[in-house]
């Protein structure tokens, strides 16, 4: 079922997909094989989740691919990735990061909790 209205929320969410989607497969990928993500992993005392952080930040980028055939996707997509990065602010208070180096984690969040609450508002807890 479509929304019929909210032409800038529509944009502003249309956006906020296509830019966390990039994103997400983007830092997964980095994850997964970039020597500085192994190395920061180390400073969190969190070496053994490095490889599922990444597979689950570019399954959430997929998800949100995905969801231009199965729109109700964005939820769980979103709402995993909203997750990912509270949990990723949590370490990065851990080691006492200041401000500037949380600040992509805590947009990406707002980000996601965006596409989770607009995708409500416009279509609905569930459009299947």
């Amino acid at each position: 079922m479509r929304a019929v209205c909210c032409g800038a929320v529509d944009v502003a969410y249309q956006i906020a997909r296509i830019v966390s989607m990039a994103l997400f497969l983007y830092y997964g990928a980095v994850c997964l094989f970039s020597r500085t993500m192994v190395v920061e992993f180390e400073r969190f005392g969190l070496t053994r989740f490095r490889q599922l952080t990444g597979a689950l930040e570019i399954l959430g980028g997929l998800g949100l691919l995905v969801s231009y055939v199965v729109p109700d996707l964005v939820i769980v997509a979103s709402s995993g990735l909203a997750l990912l990065m509270v949990l990723g602010l949590a370490a990065r208070l851990r080691v006492r990061d200041p401000l500037p180096q949380m600040l992509p984690a805590l947009i990406l969040m707002l980000v996601n909790l965006f596409l989770v609450a607009a995708h409500v508002a416009m279509y609905g807890p569930s459009s299947a």
